[in-house]
């Protein structure tokens, strides 16, 4: 962030700095800002203005511009023991008595998942 301030604020300085150490600037602060950032300083200032997450390096990765957020997964089917097999109900309010599910892991997302899911940017 210091870089690109400094890349900003020196040719306002009138100190004479040449096409060629301008251009050097401008490249270094696009490749740290990516280093950095994993965006431009362009990406970086369109992410801020929309509020998305959007950045060239992902293009370069095959995928969309900005980040698309995904649907929230469906919940898993609700499994019980039966004698010889396991029965299967998408609604567990649908399940006869209180049978005890196969399955011993979570069924929704967590907090943390679910903030990593809807994310925007910064």
């Amino acid at each position: 962030m210091k870089t690109l301030l400094l890349a900003c604020i020196l040719p306002l300085g009138g100190c004479g700095m040449s096409d060629n150490l301008m251009a050097a600037v401008g490249v270094g602060v696009s490749v740290g800002s990516v280093a950095a950032i994993q965006r431009t300083p362009t990406d970086a200032l369109y992410s801020w203005w929309t509020g998305k997450d959007c950045s060239t390096v992902r293009l370069d990765r095959g995928e969309t511009y900005c980040r698309v957020e995904k649907p929230k997964p469906e919940p898993p089917p609700y499994c019980t023991r039966t004698l010889g097999s396991v029965m299967c109900w998408q609604d567990p309010a649908t399940v006869p008595g209180h049978l005890k599910g196969v399955a011993d892991g979570p069924s929704d997302l967590t907090a943390e998942q679910e903030a990593d899911r809807v994310r925007s940017w910064p």
